[in-house]
């Protein structure tokens, strides 16, 4: 609503206080014609000045959010929140993980599995330990095809490994001698 909006408003508003004030049981006719008249203007100024949709709830948050009938606001996001608040007097808190316990791996932990899947993994030699260098994956042959790749690539590990996983852990092939490298300059003199 723009600044000529609002003050015509308010003049078509004070006028009509000013004939609700002087409203009595003998008012003539044409007196209240002209009420109507001013009362059908100020209702035409207010459709120009509104320009959003009705608010659908009586919530200040969430004016035109879903309606929930049941709520004494109308409101299903605030009754919806108020409900799980009423549960929780009654179930007790959500209980929260401790920041003690080990962050869970979104891949679960090896006895959460229900079945092992037959999977061949690539590692390489990382120069202390083997490590996962890529994907798992389901056929073998492309496994293989994946570490060719890694050994042409421009910086190739000192060795790479095919690990075939099924039941239990099976090394199936090895490329290049792994070294245990000591990560102290000077031989931790």
């Amino acid at each position: 609503m723009n600044h000529a909006q609002l003050t015509a408003l308010g003049r078509a508003l004070r006028l009509l206080g000013e004939h609700g004030e002087a409203l009595t049981a003998d008012t003539p006719d044409a007196r209240l014609h002209e009420i109507n008249a001013d009362l059908k203007r100020a209702v035409d100024l207010l459709e120009e000045s509104v320009t959003g949709t009705a608010p659908s709830t009586r919530c200040p948050e969430h004016p035109t959010g879903p309606v929930d009938e049941s709520a004494p606001d109308l409101c299903l996001l605030c009754e919806t929140r108020r409900r799980a608040a009423r549960r929780a007097e009654f179930n007790g808190p959500v209980p929260r993980p401790h920041p003690a316990d080990p962050v869970p791996s979104r891949y679960g932990v090896s006895g959460d599995r229900p079945q092992p899947q037959q999977r061949w993994l690539p590692e390489l030699w990382n120069g202390q330990a083997w490590q996962l260098c890529g994907t798992p994956r389901r056929d073998r042959r492309e496994a293989e095809q994946y570490l060719a790749a890694q050994r042409r690539g421009t910086r190739p590990a000192m060795a790479y490994r095919l690990v075939h996983e099924f039941t239990d852990y099976e090394v199936l092939r090895v490329w290049g001698t792994p070294v245990r490298i000591d990560i102290e300059p000077m031989g931790n003199l």
